[in-house]
């Protein structure tokens, strides 16, 4: 949830009811934009 909300902004309360194939799914496009390896 860190990763996603230091790349997109977002509270974690706004992902509260992510499931967690979600938060991955969002944490991989976090990394993607980020330029992480």
């Amino acid at each position: 949830m860190a990763d996603i909300a230091g790349v997109f902004h977002w509270t974690p309360a706004a992902m509260d009811d992510f499931t967690i194939d979600e938060l991955m799914a969002w944490r991989e496009r976090a990394r993607q934009r980020s330029g992480a390896e």
